[in-house]
């Protein structure tokens, strides 16, 4: 059964595809079945930038205690960075 829930957001980074780095600008989360992954559903992050066409995207399926286990891996490791550099971090170069 698909949730058919999808979260869709703006992001700031960059991704690695098949021709080197883009800047990736979108990023789309939703729990269906995989293309891939050998499990029934997935918990699927495709990292994209549209402007740049169907080979800028990195996308990753991942089994729901992969994914809730990277998701408190994130959190933990910003949550622990040391003061200042967050603030730092989101400022141009």
């Amino acid at each position: 059964m698909c949730t058919y829930q999808t979260i869709t957001l703006t992001v700031q980074g960059s991704g690695k595809g098949p021709r080197g780095w883009f800047p990736v600008t979108d990023a789309t989360v939703y729990f269906d079945h995989p293309a891939h992954a050998q499990a029934e559903h997935t918990l699927n992050v495709d990292l994209l930038n549209p402007a740049l066409g169907a080979g800028a995207r990195v996308a990753v399926e991942l089994d729901p205690v992969s994914a809730r286990t990277l998701a408190e891996a994130i959190l933990h490791t910003l949550e622990t960075v040391p003061g200042g550099l967050l603030e730092a971090a989101t400022r141009p170069r």
